[in-house]
């Protein structure tokens, strides 16, 4: 709810009332002036509480701050935008808060691109880049503090008696080594903006707006694309970031085996609140919806309903990761057996599961086809299934007609940053068909899942789904296996397991 609602259920159209004064506030935070709360408690706002409000308070500039620890490396990246589109202006928007429900908004997540330039995570900000000489001058355009001379900083629902106090515009000047304005005057100024313009379309419709006779859908793509593609190599301190997460997520795993007991008395619901904790407390959020998929639920490749039974000889498929507060996410799956022990035909899967993403990961290195890693993990779960008589031979046919597919169902792996799959509009020739290069980071992620109602297949295979993920760094000289702190050959699952249950 905003406060101007829950205060004044009347406002007057006397200008001079403090009524009126809520919808001041409203037009100097950039919006529509505050609605009415058709039940709000309170008559109206004295003008003694009005004028008590506007004094008394402490002074609470911050002078002391440092730039944000990626100061250096998004200054780098802005460069190289500039460099891309010379003598064009460039509008990033961060995006604006999203209704969940009536008056309440889902949490606000930046978008990648506006991020990944700027470091900012606050929702409404825009970075423009302006064309000079041969580069461009970057300013962010942000909220500045609440105004406590109209009262918009507690009688407008984004004031910050509300949602809480954000950087003054010198404050995030220091922060992020950008000159920073205040974003209510952008969009005059962009309808006013002469020459070539592109934007990033999507997260702000009033930018695009502003825009909207200024700018083309191709050249916005354009855009896009080369931001995704500047993602595919990441930076030292993107690396870091990801260790982080996969740290983070190890633990998360580890807190999971430690409640699974728990989660049999309960639900798959356990297991995701159990994750969810350990995100929260040690990032920013999960990296995407935890697949906590116990029994049969491990066949369906996106199980996040997360609502069915945890069963002792079962198997859990947990493919979870943990966002940092900058936003860089870890991906891991493992399979795990409920009850700590593979059965004699689980073991069976998972160690084919985890020979293909063996193959997988072996194929991973500097100059190779980005398809190589999938092709040589797919090729070992076709011999397995002509092996076990679940598909007619040769392999080379097998592979030619894509039969397999039937079992393995998805791609073997993807690029992981900033978003779970990382660099999504990068070009095909840059990505699938592209050549692996030092810093990038992507999951090699093989999976077989036999469908409860496969009548394919021996009806003891039904039901069973087993995928095993992890994040590999391409190196100088081959990868690195980000995760490798989660065991994963079957025998060290059980062992890592009876360990942690004591």
């Amino acid at each position: 709810m905003t406060v101007a609602e829950e205060l004044n259920p009347e406002i007057s159209e006397n200008p001079q009332t403090p009524e009126a004064a809520l919808e001041d506030a409203a037009d100097a935070a950039g919006d529509e002036p505050v609605k009415q709360r058709k039940n709000g408690l309170y008559p109206g706002v004295s003008d003694e509480l009005a004028e008590n409000m506007k004094s008394g308070w402490a002074d609470t500039e911050l002078r002391d701050l440092e730039p944000i620890p990626q100061a250096a490396e998004t200054a780098a990246r802005r460069a190289a935008l500039s460099a891309r589109f010379p003598g064009e202006r460039l509008v990033i928007p961060a995006g604006n808060l999203k209704t969940r429900s009536n008056d309440t908004e889902y949490s606000f997540r930046a978008s990648v691109e506006y991020a990944y330039l700027t470091g900012n995570q606050t929702e409404d900000g825009v970075l423009v880049l302006e064309p000079e000489g041969d580069g461009h001058t970057a300013t962010v355009y942000l909220l500045p503090r609440s105004d406590r001379e109209n009262g918009e900083f507690w009688l407008d629902g984004q004031g910050e008696l509300w949602v809480g106090r954000r950087h003054s515009l010198t404050e995030a000047e220091k922060r992020y080594g950008i000159p920073a304005s205040d974003v209510r005057e952008l969009t005059g100024s962009l309808r006013e903006a002469t020459g070539p313009v592109r934007v990033v379309r999507g997260y702000d419709a009033g930018v695009e707006a502003a825009l909207t006779d200024k700018v083309t859908a191709e050249r916005d793509e354009e855009l896009r694309v080369f931001l995704s593609e500047a993602r595919l190599v990441k930076d030292e301190f993107e690396i870091g970031e990801l260790q982080k997460a996969v740290d983070s997520t190890v633990r998360g795993f580890e807190d999971v085996v430690k409640v699974l007991d728990k989660a049999e008395a309960t639900s798959e619901r356990y297991i995701e609140g159990t994750f969810f904790l350990r995100a929260r407390v040690e990032g920013n959020d999960v990296g995407y919806g935890s697949i906590c998929a116990a029994g049969p639920h491990a066949c369906t490749l996106h199980w996040v309903r997360n609502d069915g039974p945890v069963r002792s000889g079962d198997l859990l498929l947990l493919d979870a990761g943990v966002e940092t507060h900058t936003y860089y996410t870890a991906d891991i799956t493992r399979t795990l057996p409920i009850n700590g022990r593979y059965s004699e035909l689980q073991k069976k899967i998972y160690d084919a599961v985890y020979d293909a993403q063996e193959a997988g990961i072996a194929a991973v290195k500097p100059g190779a086809k980005y398809r190589d890693f999938h092709d040589a993990s797919q090729r070992v779960l076709a011999e397995r299934l002509v092996e076990w008589g679940l598909v007619e031979g040769p392999v080379e046919r097998v592979l030619e007609l894509g039969l397999q597919r039937r079992w393995t169902l998805h791609g073997t792996g993807h690029m992981l940053g900033m978003d779970v799959h990382d660099c999504a509009a990068a070009r095909v020739e840059s990505y699938v068909d592209g050549t692996l290069e030092p810093g990038m980071v992507l999951t090699v992620e093989p999976g077989l899942y036999f469908q409860a109602d496969d009548l394919t297949v021996p009806e003891e295979y039904r039901g069973i789904g087993v995928r095993i993920e992890d994040d590999i760094l391409v190196t100088a000289d081959g990868n690195r296996n980000l995760s490798a702190g989660l065991p994963r050959r079957s025998d060290e699952v059980e062992e890592w397991m009876a360990a942690l249950k004591g």
